[in-house]
């Protein structure tokens, strides 16, 4: 009868680790590498009535809940479609249910790889203001047209931080990726975006004299202090 229970106990075992390996719910995260920007993103999987649901965070771009289509997994088989911007992924979920390989495919297929968890974490504690804390606005001249861009400098306790809006894109609030400043030189990093931003900061701490790079394009930048 010992035996017989410890059979029963091992079957038990595996059958939860059978059904852990076909749930695809919960959170995931992988990075997305299209030649020179990388995406950090996250999907939801949630269970209903009618199957699976999903929406997906691009955190370096700033766009949460953005809505999925399609959602199913078939045996260890994954895919999703994203109509919004024509894309879709296909993957195989692991033999644990831990991780997913696959590819995102958006006119060109990119290899994009998904783990449990988010990239999100709790929000720096805000530390002294810098003397370069606030809004700084500038322009940049693209040919005929011109794009605005307002960056939010914030000083926390590990370090600056900052965001950027683009008011005539509608964006608000964009990650910037890194903030590192060595004295009068101030430098942004947007993996998302695969641009960068090289300025000096003026004396009297009004302006930033730089250049905003991307995919090989230099375009001088100049940023105002917005005043409160």
């Amino acid at each position: 009868m010992k035996r017989k229970l410890q059979w029963i106990g091992a079957v038990a075992l595996l059958q939860g680790f059978a059904l852990y390996a076909q749930d695809v719910a919960g959170d995931w995260r992988g990075t997305l590498k299209a030649g020179p920007a990388e995406l950090r993103l996250e999907l939801h999987v949630a269970k209903g009535g009618g199957g699976l649901t999903a929406t997906m965070d691009s955190i370096d771009q700033g766009a949460i809940g953005i809505p999925t289509e399609g959602v199913a997994l078939d045996g260890k088989a994954f895919k999703f479609t994203v109509n919004k911007v024509q894309g879709s992924y296909e993957g195989v979920l692991s033999a644990d249910g831990s991780s997913i390989k696959g590819t995102w495919t958006q006119g060109q297929p990119l290899a994009l790889d998904f783990e449990r968890g988010t990239f999100k974490k709790a929000e720096p504690k805000p530390g002294k203001p810098s003397d370069i804390d606030g809004a700084w606005s500038g322009t940049l001249s693209l040919g005929e047209k011109s794009l605005k861009i307002v960056y939010h400098i914030l000083n926390t306790e590990e370090g600056l931080t900052a965001t950027a809006d683009i008011p005539d894109q509608g964006v608000k609030g964009l990650p910037i990726t890194t903030v590192t400043r060595n004295g009068a030189t101030l430098k942004f990093e947007m993996k998302g975006q695969a641009a960068t931003y090289d300025g000096k900061i003026a004396a009297d701490l009004n302006t930033v004299t730089g250049t905003f790079s991307q995919m090989g394009n230099d375009i001088p930048l100049v940023l105002t202090r917005v005043k409160p």
